[in-house]
């Protein structure tokens, strides 16, 4: 939740017009990525990933255009680099705690 809060503060110094622009577009996707990540949804973590690249890639366009400083674009690309490796981890944790990844197959065969 905490990056969702970053990029509404960021987009909170976009001017008027980009409100239904790239200001909504970063909010919804920040908002999807905290909402799946909440819900346990780890199974889809490679869409939470491509969501932030997506964030990344808006922030790009904004900076830009002068709408982001280097200090939150630097900041926010790290954050992002880190939580892609924290819903790495757990996608990896799930799927062991389901016995996904240790559970042994047994042979129906004599």
């Amino acid at each position: 939740m905490e990056f969702a809060s970053l990029v509404y503060t960021i987009t909170k110094g976009f001017p008027r017009e980009e409100l239904f622009g790239l200001t909504m577009q970063l909010r919804r996707a920040a908002v999807s990525v905290a909402a799946n990540i909440a819900e346990g949804a780890s199974r889809s973590s490679g869409r939470d990933r491509a969501r932030f690249f997506e964030i990344v890639t808006m922030l790009h366009i904004a900076y830009g255009q002068r709408l982001v400083t280097d200090d939150q674009l630097a900041n926010t690309r790290s954050d992002v680099s880190d939580m892609c490796r924290m819903l790495s981890g757990l996608k990896r944790s799930a799927l062991s705690a389901d016995g996904c990844m240790t559970r042994k197959v047994e042979s129906t065969q004599p």
